[in-house]
């Protein structure tokens, strides 16, 4: 996908650290390259951190799933794309692809739930107008795009039920 769209972006690369023994990107740094694809988004919504300061507001992730696809390897470049599925006064449902140069298709996907919250409290508060407006223009401008469908939303994890014997 190009940067030309409106998708959020995050860029970075597999660093040793967050290798397994198999040589493979550890399964919990997928999640920390969504977190940091997630905090792109927060900024680019008027949330920055002198924003989250002085306004004593903040996001919390409520729920994340993750879909592992592809392993990814040790120095691997990769960029994670963050589209706004939908949202409320107080919550973001945000759908991320993670994608190197190796393949076309992503190496994994997750979805998030997030939550905007007083921090006084802490206690879930109404996102504040100039953050909803600018929400309101990023799901705008990425709708008008014509973006791939979100393939892996809402998927569900489990195992069929037993048969009674």
């Amino acid at each position: 996908m190009p940067d030309e769209t409106p998708l959020v972006v995050y860029r970075d690369r597999v660093r040793a650290e967050w290798v397994d023994y198999n040589g493979h990107l550890r399964d919990a740094f997928y999640l920390l390259l969504f977190s940091y694809a997630t905090d792109v988004l927060i900024d680019q919504i008027g949330l920055d951190d002198a924003t989250r300061r002085a306004r004593a507001r903040s996001i919390y992730t409520l729920e994340a799933h993750v879909n592992y696809l592809h392993e990814i390897k040790e120095g691997a470049p990769v960029r994670v794309d963050v589209r706004v599925l939908a949202h409320d006064a107080k919550r973001l449902h945000v759908y991320l692809e993670m994608l190197t140069d190796a393949r076309a298709e992503p190496v994994a996907t997750g979805e998030q739930m997030l939550l905007h919250v007083d921090t006084s409290g802490p206690k879930a508060a109404a996102f504040d107008a100039d953050i909803v407006a600018r929400i309101d223009a990023l799901v705008q401008a990425q709708s008008r795009a014509n973006l791939p469908p979100a393939t892996h939303r809402a998927r569900a994890i489990g195992l069929p039920s037993p048969r009674p014997r």
